[in-house]
């Protein structure tokens, strides 16, 4: 997914691109568990300028699988992240120290609802943000196409 030396571009909001450097700056050992949640760190080829992106999100297992909610805290619009990876599905992921590539898909509508009861389970104001957002919130999966890391929490 990325070229050797290629420049990834962390979140341009300040608490996440704290929280990226946190995590990156000590594999993880802070920032894994982000107030109580599990997050990775997913990097996207942007849709349009083909720089690589890199945002903290909270994240599920569903089996050998990965699981993320493209929430965008319900606003109109899913968040940038979501968009790049529809566009470039092959995506980079940090679980605490280990790094693999994934490609990444929307959870289909027969899919999609155990897999929001786990991540709602996890982080549950993705229920609320449903219930007063317009569009139907995704859950993305992402499917390692490397070895999987050692198993987390």
């Amino acid at each position: 997914m990325t070229a050797p030396g290629e420049e990834i571009h962390d979140s341009p909001t300040p608490w996440v691109a704290d929280h990226i450097r946190a995590y990156l700056e000590t594999d993880g050992a802070q920032g894994h568990l982000y107030q109580g949640w599990p997050t990775l760190l997913l990097t996207t080829r942007g849709r349009r300028s083909g720089r690589l992106r890199r945002t903290a999100l909270i994240y599920g297992r569903d089996a050998d699988r990965y699981l993320v909610v493209a929430s965008n805290a319900g606003a109109v619009q899913p968040p940038a992240w979501y968009l790049n990876l529809t566009a470039h599905p092959q995506v980079a992921v940090q679980l605490g120290a280990d790094t693999f590539t994934a490609q990444a898909r929307t959870a289909t509508p027969q899919e999609k609802p155990p897999l929001w009861a786990r991540m709602a389970s996890i982080f549950p104001l993705y229920d609320n943000y449903q219930t007063t957002s317009d569009r139907e919130i995704p859950v993305v999966i992402l499917a390692p196409v490397t070895p999987d890391p050692t198993p987390h929490p």
